[in-house]
């Protein structure tokens, strides 16, 4: 019993010291974004730009006895997102479930880009959840990375999150009334309606045998790949782009008052 307790009792502290860390990366990229904002008021640039803050995954700090991603829980699933534009939009808090896959079409609608609806756009813009105008409520999730042995996926829809695996339990809950997820409805007699039509829609989106397939084919090319790098001389795979030294440095035939122009803000007239 004293071995149990020990360990109870690190796991606890840990988990603490995990949180204080986590709150303190938080606070420090709070104080970076505040320097940004500074910054473009400085350069008289603050009124006709817009900023946002997001996040690419959150972070589960022993929940469930869960650390890191990896699952569509909500503290692992749900990320910041705040678009600061006090001069086209009117601060408000939007409670609508909505993806990261949702930026890039935001950004053109926002820069006024008109796409070809022909294009492949898995997201759909903001803009009208910013300006009031409503928008979807709406995430479809897929998740086949490590510590996985299956593809993973969800659908948030309304107050509803649904998440799928072949290998596991369905895993239903009501957000609205149960925010910490810890009442599974998948079995609950009066959800059998809507279980039945979420598996019906995931049956429809994903072909988890040709998933499947296409996961371990990539694999088996990556392990290939891996074990020719790990021969001889190994070379970042990020691209290196050229540089020329004869233009990185002050140089004879640079004009002066252009050079001195250029380094400065507001540029010199």
């Amino acid at each position: 019993m004293r071995i149990i307790s020990s360990v109870t009792g690190w796991a606890s502290r840990s988990q603490t010291w995990r949180r204080r860390a986590y709150f303190g990366s938080i606070s420090f990229v709070d104080d970076q974004f505040a320097a940004i904002l500074e910054t473009l008021r400085e350069c008289g640039m603050a009124d006709n730009t817009v900023v946002i803050v997001c996040g690419d995954h959150g972070d589960m700090l022993g929940e469930r006895g869960l650390w890191y991603k990896m699952h569509y829980f909500e503290g692992a699933a749900r990320v910041p997102l705040i678009v600061h534009a006090p001069h086209r939009y009117k601060p408000a808090r939007i409670d609508a479930s909505v993806s990261l896959v949702d930026l890039l079409p935001t950004l053109l609608d926002i820069a006024g880009v008109e796409v070809d609806p022909a294009l492949p756009f898995d997201g759909r813009s903001l803009v009208p959840h910013c300006t009031g105008a409503g928008g979807h409520d709406e995430v479809i999730g897929e998740y086949m990375g490590e510590g996985t042995i299956a593809p993973l996926v969800m659908i948030r829809r309304g107050p509803w999150k649904f998440i799928h695996s072949r290998v596991d339990p369905d895993l239903l809950f009501n957000l609205a009334e149960d925010p910490n997820e810890l009442n599974n409805r998948a079995g609950d007699p009066g959800c059998v309606q809507l279980v039945a039509d979420f598996r019906a829609e995931v049956a429809q989106r994903w072909d988890f045998d040709a998933i499947t397939q296409q996961v371990i084919g990539s694999q088996r090319a990556r392990r290939v790949v891996g074990a020719a790098n790990a021969i001889g001389r190994t070379s970042p795979w990020d691209y290196q782009p050229p540089a020329n030294a004869g233009e990185q440095y002050v140089r004879a035939h640079m004009d002066l008052e252009d050079l001195e122009a250029m380094a400065r803000y507001p540029r010199v007239r």
